[in-house]
């Protein structure tokens, strides 16, 4: 992974959005910093597409869609896009699978999570479980005492025994039916809001994340950037991101839309 400071400027200027995650990416200590909050509205403002892609409930989502300096949120690890419409006064929502299928795939994950329970000592159904619409998330370091990455993986490949796709997070480890992930619903927003074909125009994009769920998105763009806590998941990512920033969480997804800002104010 180079340094963020190595990307040419000329490639930055030809940036088109930035996507990024939110846990550990944007938040710092689970906290979103008036420096990092400030650092999407600038990139907005700027004529950016900003849209954070995350692994949190759709609750939340609602709520970032609609206040936050964002274009659409993607959440629940692909499951769905959330964009408001502030012309019509309207949430726009686009899942992956239609409502009675989410409705059965909940109560098949929640006899699952008993079991992950069992299984796992230490661990909790995540406290923003309640406002999910498609996924378990397990709780193994954001709201209980820290367990090891390892434990993390094991109920990621429990989960996978139950026919589920599962991945982790820096907070979380996520269980979900279906083969969706960030990137396919990234492809499947861009087509349909914007009008764009990501498999041609993913240089015109940046990514900045920090945890394995993150690798689909870092093996996918060519501008990928991982802010310096990505360190501690180095042997768990399926991909590694291109570039890495000097500061963690927060304070280096700032550093990154720094750069970006000021290469377009530089040209």
């Amino acid at each position: 992974m180079r340094s963020v400071a190595d990307i040419p400027p000329v490639q930055l200027r030809a940036l088109r959005g930035v996507f990024m995650d939110i846990d550990d990416t944007l938040t710092t200590g689970g906290r979103l910093t008036a420096a990092a909050y400030g650092a999407l509205e600038e990139l907005k403002d700027a004529g950016l597409m900003v849209v954070p892609i995350t692994g949190r409930p759709a609750g939340w989502c609602d709520h970032i869609a609609r206040m936050w300096p964002v274009d659409a949120v993607i959440g629940e690890n692909g499951a769905f896009y959330f964009r408001y419409d502030p012309a019509g006064r309207k949430l726009e929502k686009r899942f992956a699978v239609d409502g009675a299928r989410r409705e059965s795939d909940r109560r098949h994950l929640a006899e699952i999570a008993k079991l992950v329970l069992a299984a796992f000592p230490g661990t909790a159904i995540a406290s923003d479980q309640q406002y999910r619409e498609t996924d378990l998330a397990i709780d193994y370091c954001e709201d209980v005492p820290p367990l090891a990455i390892d434990v993390a993986q094991r109920i990621a490949e429990l989960l996978k025994t139950h026919g589920l796709s599962a991945k982790v997070s820096s907070i979380h480890v996520n269980g979900w039916y279906g083969r969706h992930d960030k990137l396919s619903m990234t492809q499947t927003l861009l087509r349909e809001r914007f009008d764009a074909d990501l498999a041609l125009e993913r240089a015109a994009f940046a990514f900045v994340g920090d945890s394995p769920n993150d690798a689909p998105m870092f093996g996918y763009f060519p501008l990928s950037v991982g802010v310096a806590n990505i360190r501690q998941f180095a042997a768990q990512l399926a991909h590694a991101p291109a570039y890495v920033t000097r500061a963690e969480a927060g304070a280096g997804f700032v550093e990154f839309a720094r750069l970006v800002l000021d290469a377009r104010t530089s040209q």
